[in-house]
C-alpha cells in the first residue's frame, strides 16, 4: 500500500529556516514526480514546488520567490522542502504528493511562522 510520510514542520520565527521531509514507501518511488502543497485555513491548496523525473526539473510557485528549495532522494525514497527566510504568509499545513498514473498525498505536516 502506498503511503506517504511528512516531517519536519513546526513554529519557526520570521526569518528563520524549516527542512521538511517527506518519506515514500508502498510504491516505486523514484519513477514518480514529487510535489509540496499548502493549504491555509479558508484557502485552497496551492502547488509549493515540483521535482520531475527523470530530469530533475523544478519548477515554484510565483510566491516561493527563490526562497525555497525542493530536492530528492531516491535511494532514501524521500523528497525535502528546504524553507528560508520565511514570512508568516507561509504558515500553513504542507503535504506531499507522488504524481504518476496515479497519485498519492501524504497527511501534512503543520508549519507556523510566527513571532
Amino acid at each position: 500500500q502506498a503511503q506517504l510520510v511528512e516531517s519536519g514542520g513546526g513554529l519557526v520565527q520570521p526569518g528563520g529556516s524549516l527542512t521538511l521531509s517527506c518519506v515514500g514507501s508502498g510504491f516505486d518511488f523514484a519513477s514518480f514526480a514529487m510535489s509540496w502543497y499548502r493549504q491555509s485555513p479558508g484557502k485552497e491548496r496551492e502547488l509549493v514546488a515540483t521535482i520531475s523525473v527523470p530530469s530533475g526539473y523544478t519548477n515554484y510557485g510565483d510566491f516561493v520567490r527563490g526562497r525555497f528549495n525542493i530536492s530528492r532522494d531516491n535511494a532514501k525514497s524521500t523528497v525535502y522542502l528546504q524553507m528560508n527566510e520565511l514570512e508568516s504568509e507561509d504558515t500553513a499545513v504542507y503535504y506531499c504528493k507522488a504524481i504518476k498514473r496515479q497519485t498519492y498525498w501524504g497527511q501534512g505536516t503543520q508549519v507556523t511562522v510566527s513571532s
